[in-house]
């Protein structure tokens, strides 16, 4: 089948991957709930487990979270007095990790100029609204014609729903679709699941407690984000095969 819409994962993929201390960005929360640093540090450490519980779920029994939801059962959520200062603050960490890619407007621009449509499905305990903000600040967001995010969502990836999700969102039957992502289990072994073929960009040093073994072998390889439209075209010019 021609390829008429390619998907793309967010972190790893779009954004280059970055390695850092994950309790620090749950300091930066803390840090503006209480001005002892024993309970800030005690406050994080709480806050990252609720969150590595998700996380696992997700892997295990792709089940999809929302921060705010993880906040809110702490009793750190929007109705808490420091919400707001706490909530920007951890944001402001995570900035420099979530600039879009510079291939990716070329790339995106390239695809829709061969009429292919371009979506976006990311396992992501972040609001639509929030990622949207990020595409729109990095310029992106006009050369997107549908995006999914675990978050608004009952699955997370690999589950195959979710991958129709995203189907449904570009408008375009799963067979005729392409998924683009760095993680063999949810973004290779899910899209082909439900009749996608997936591009697999194997850029990131996932962590080893963020792995799931499959066996799985992706339908090309791109080293980086700018040989996708090639391996597309490729694709289409031979008939799909």
């Amino acid at each position: 089948m021609p390829v008429r819409a390619v998907i793309f994962d967010w972190g790893g993929t779009l954004t280059p991957w970055h390695q850092f201390d994950y309790a620090a960005q749950w300091l930066a929360f803390a840090a503006e709930v209480t001005a002892s640093e024993q309970e800030a540090a005690e406050l994080s450490e709480r806050i990252l487990d609720a969150e590595e519980r998700a996380w696992q779920r997700a892997r295990a029994d792709h089940l999809s979270a929302r921060v705010e939801d993880l906040l809110e059962e702490l009793g750190y959520g929007a109705g808490h007095p420091a919400y707001s200062r706490a909530r920007s603050a951890y944001d402001r960490f995570w900035e420099p990790h979530t600039l879009t890619d510079p291939h990716v407007r070329p790339l995106w621009e390239s695809l829709r100029q061969q009429g292919i449509r371009v979506g976006v499905l990311s396992n992501t305990i972040w609001s639509r609204e929030h990622h949207r903000a990020i595409f729109d600040r990095d310029g992106v967001l006009p050369l997107i014609d549908g995006d999914v995010y675990s978050s608004e969502i009952p699955w997370t990836k690999p589950h195959p729903e979710a991958f129709r999700a995203a189907a449904v969102a570009v408008d375009t039957d799963p067979a005729d679709c392409v998924y683009v992502g760095d993680r063999l289990f949810e973004d290779v072994h899910g899209p082909q699941q439900v009749g996608m073929r997936a591009v697999l960009v194997p850029h990131s040093d996932i962590p080893l407690a963020q792995r799931v073994e499959v066996d799985a072998q992706p339908d090309a390889v791109a080293h980086s984000l700018a040989e996708v439209a090639g391996i597309v075209h490729g694709w289409n010019r031979h008939g799909g095969g």
